[in-house]
């Protein structure tokens, strides 16, 4: 298959990277790049001490795409760039499109500017880092999980062959009928040690190994879980991330789970930081907080079911990322955000 990553960071680097390991042609897309696809390395580090000297195509974004030549475009980017990403395909509505981004909302993003046109719906579990140029670390195998989110033929059969390819290029792979169902599940794993650790800028473990942080971390996945009841839909277990287990796990009494989980959810990412805690640290650049603890306020609000701990999650990171105060104030003070909560939770 010939096939577009649109997003050359860590994520989109790694997925080109299993692809072209695979012996698949890749188009790996950035903001830099060629005008025209033009034949590159890529440095595949890992997992643990492999190497892999892969041989891709690099385009600049504002290069001339050669849609009609390709079998399939995964969109690898940040929730926010996603219209922009989304636009560069607009001009081939057979094109077969692969939405990678954390949270939910993606697909129905992409199906609302590229209606009728075949969808697959992703959801990453592996943790990467780009280091130099034309460099990516996979710090931690994890998987991948595919599932067709619309209902074309070529949805189907493209989540099937996706499949294949990524796991012939290393990366476990399942494929799924339930798209919402699968994003939703990610969304449970997305949510771990994330907007907490963004606040305070404490490491996981350390936020699980807390007996107030732990309930505060607790609390807002039972909220989400029952969003996802109300919604429906069954947890799936994803290659590398099976959340079944995790929710069986908050249902045991807090001393006896809680330091198993710190020392098991400490190391999960493989030495990476939480997507919300870069983010911070990137601030004003902007968070996916809205798609990942503001989806479950939001569609808790719809479905009529209390989420005041996504609400307040939702709300304090979006104040964080605004105001270099505001993220002062919270950072290593659990007490202040716990203070926060307890407000909240109040004039509730």
């Amino acid at each position: 298959m010939r096939i577009a990553v649109i997003g050359a960071g860590a994520v989109g680097s790694v997925l080109a990277g299993c692809l072209a390991s695979a012996g698949h042609r890749v188009v790996l897309v950035g903001r830099t790049g060629p005008p025209e696809p033009t034949l590159g390395t890529l440095e595949l580090f890992g997992p643990g001490d492999r190497r892999r000297s892969l041989r891709v195509e690099r385009l600049a974004s504002s290069g001339r795409l050669p849609g009609t030549d390709l079998d399939a475009a995964v969109l690898a980017v940040k929730r926010y760039d996603l219209p922009e990403a989304a636009a560069i395909l607009g001009t081939w509505p057979a094109l077969v499109a692969v939405t990678v981004q954390n949270g939910v909302g993606a697909e129905e993003l992409v199906t609302a500017l590229r209606p009728g046109s075949p969808l697959v719906a992703a959801s990453l579990t592996a943790a990467a880092e780009l280091g130099l140029e034309g460099e990516v670390r996979w710090l931690k195998r994890g998987g991948i999980g595919l599932a067709p989110a619309s209902p074309e033929a070529p949805a189907h059969r493209a989540s099937r062959a996706l499949a294949s390819a990524f796991a012939a290029g290393g990366m476990p792979a399942r494929t799924f009928q339930n798209a919402a169902a699968m994003k939703w599940s990610k969304l449970l794993a997305n949510l771990v040690g994330n907007a907490t650790s963004a606040l305070l800028e404490l490491d996981v473990g350390a936020i699980y190994a807390d007996r107030a942080l732990f309930d505060v971390e607790r609390r807002q996945e039972m909220e989400a879980l029952a969003v996802i009841d109300a919604l429906g839909l069954r947890l799936v277990a994803l290659p590398g991330a099976d959340v079944r287990m995790l929710v069986r796990a908050f249902r045991v009494p807090a001393p006896i789970v809680r330091p198993i989980l710190s020392r098991v959810l400490g190391g999960a990412r493989g030495g990476k930081l939480p997507s919300l805690r870069i983010a911070l640290s990137e601030a004003p650049r902007p968070t996916e907080i809205a798609w990942l603890n503001g989806a479950v306020a939001s569609a808790a609000e719809r479905l009529g079911v209390s989420a005041p701990v996504n609400t307040s999650l939702h709300r304090l990171v979006e104040e964080a990322a605004a105001n270099p105060l505001r993220r002062a104030w919270f950072r290593g003070r659990p007490d202040r955000l716990l203070a926060e909560l307890a407000d909240t939770a109040a004039a509730g």
